[in-house]
């Protein structure tokens, strides 16, 4: 894989970020870093998206501009996304003029190529959703069934785009290529959607909606969500509809898979790709559809105040490093599926698996050898064993689960690599072995294990990159290696560690050097 480009969905910055906009900003990165560990080229695209009538409400409802409400707003997520280590490229913000001037080019090229048009248009709105719902996509009661509310009747001369003249070719597409939208079962849903599909609107009156992009030649109309949204995972690259685009652009476009949350794969799945159809350029290799993420089991809402800020979380546990949460995030659903935040499961898996399983093998493991060999290792203590096998299996198994994007399944591969070598250490009993003076024995069973550490710590790196770094640390092993190169031949004879340098790579999240500070 020579290189990899991937994107999230930009966040609407009427409100401050949630834990539901960490889980795939954290997906996402954990996906990005991985890959980066298997290509020479990697880019992640995240940002803001930054128009419409919610913006514009929030802010005058705030008595400050729309702009000025963006400009806090957006700072936000960037400082969450820096607070739990998200590693993105670039953050695209869609009030950047770079990209505000792409978009108006993008539309008059949809326009003059006649595939959008001018229309009245009389439908049901939905300020929440920022969309145009019909009557199947609502309840029973007649109520939008994200925000269960009653649409509007809006009645406006708006631009529509022609979504109906791709309709053929999309569903070819998707038929053609299974593995495009992830996971699989999602595709029929798209299908479905596909048989009543409708041309939309890609602008809004600016009587009704100020704050966006004008159209080029039409003072009257703003350039809805569509055209302006979307459009930012080729603006970002320096995509140029009127002639010769960037070089990134020409570098990482198609992107290799772009990441949304379930509800607006309907989007991304249909609108997004007729607009690339429409433009001529080439379709993303995968669109991945994650799931929700419920408080106690409970869907996140302000009326029920379970809404939760993941900075709140690292702070609530004293965390000094994301990792933890970064780790329960990402191995919190199977690909596709909802998954659940609570406080207990969180400290509970974490310990378990990061502080007992993962942290203490190496801890105990660095101890014995200070212990037994003064923390050196020596020519003869190397041998080929079965735990070696298993562990590059394990690498290949978590390879296999994220080239299926199946992150949490990736997880539970390592883990279960960590029990394996934690058993290795009970059945041979290094500890005995010493005692028997069996010295070459036990050395070659700490030197096995170590070996396998520094496996574990390159596969653990796109979930825990703090914790991977201070294991990496302690053994010298070097965590740039890239995971078609890994072996198990990576410690050097010789002195390895002192003492005084062995530290653990996680505390338990109950234990008393942890909770300190907690509460002052």
């Amino acid at each position: 894989m020579e290189r990899f480009y991937t994107t999230t969905a930009i966040d609407y910055v009427n409100g401050a970020p949630h834990i539901g906009h960490a889980y795939e900003k954290i997906l996402t990165d954990v996906i990005y870093r991985h890959f980066s560990q298997r290509c020479e080229d990697a880019y992640f695209l995240t940002g803001t998206d930054e128009h419409g009538i919610k913006i514009q409400k929030t802010s005058a409802a705030q008595g400050i501009t729309p702009k000025e409400l963006c400009d806090i707003n957006a700072q936000k997520f960037q400082d969450c996304w820096k607070a739990l280590d998200v590693n993105y490229s670039q953050f695209i913000r869609t009030t950047d003029k770079e990209h505000e001037e792409v978009v108006q080019k993008i539309f008059k090229k949809l326009v003059d190529k006649g595939d959008i048009y001018k229309n009245s248009y009389t439908g049901l709105y939905c300020s929440g959703c920022e969309a145009f719902l019909s009557e199947k996509d609502l309840t029973e009661d007649g109520l939008c069934p994200d925000h269960l509310k009653k649409p509007e009747v809006v009645s406006e001369e708006n631009y529509f785009f022609k979504l109906t003249k791709y309709k053929d070719a999309i569903i070819k597409h998707i038929k053609t290529h299974p593995d495009f939208i992830v996971p699989a079962f999602r595709a029929n849903e798209v299908l479905n959607q596909l048989e009543n599909i409708e041309d939309i609107s890609v602008s809004r009156a600016k009587s009704n909606v100020s704050w966006g992009i004008p159209v080029l030649g039409d003072d009257e109309q703003v350039i809805y969500v569509w055209i302006d949204a979307l459009s930012n995972y080729i603006t970002a690259l320096g995509y140029n509809p009127d002639g010769e685009s960037g070089e990134k652009f020409n570098k990482y476009w198609p992107a290799t898979v772009q990441v949304i949350g379930k509800d607006i794969l309907k989007f991304h799945s249909i609108y997004w790709i007729a607009i690339l159809m429409a433009l001529e350029l080439p379709l993303p290799e995968h669109i991945l559809a994650h799931g929700w993420i419920t408080i106690d089991q409970t869907k996140m809402s302000k009326s029920l105040g379970n809404v939760i800020s993941p900075e709140s979380i690292l702070k609530a546990f004293n965390l000094e490093h994301p990792d933890a949460l970064r780790y329960y995030m990402a191995s919190a659903a199977p690909c596709g599926k909802d998954g659940n935040y609570s406080d207990e499961d969180f400290k509970e898996k974490v310990n378990a698996h990061i502080a007992n399983s993962m942290g203490n093998l190496l801890n105990r493991t660095l101890s014995m050898l200070v212990k037994y060999f003064d923390g050196d290792i020596k020519p003869e203590f190397k041998v080929q064993s079965e735990l070696f096998d298993k562990a590059l299996e394990t690498v290949k198994a978590v390879k296999h689960h994220f080239d299926y994007f199946e992150v949490q399944e990736a997880s539970q591969k390592i883990i279960e690599l960590v029990d394996i070598t934690n058993k290795y250490v009970t059945d041979n009993a290094p500890w005995t072995l010493a005692k028997e003076g069996q010295m070459d024995k036990c050395g070659e069973v700490l030197t096995n294990v170590l070996e396998v550490m520094c496996v574990i710590s390159s596969l653990i790196y796109p979930f825990c990159p703090n914790i991977a770094q201070a294991m990496a640390e302690q053994l010298s092993y070097d965590l740039s290696i890239k995971l078609d190169d890994l072996s198990c031949n990576n410690l050097k004879p010789g002195h390895l560690i002192d003492k005084e340098d062995i530290k653990p790579v996680f505390l338990r999240m109950d234990s008393e050097l942890a909770d300190k500070g907690k509460g002052k």
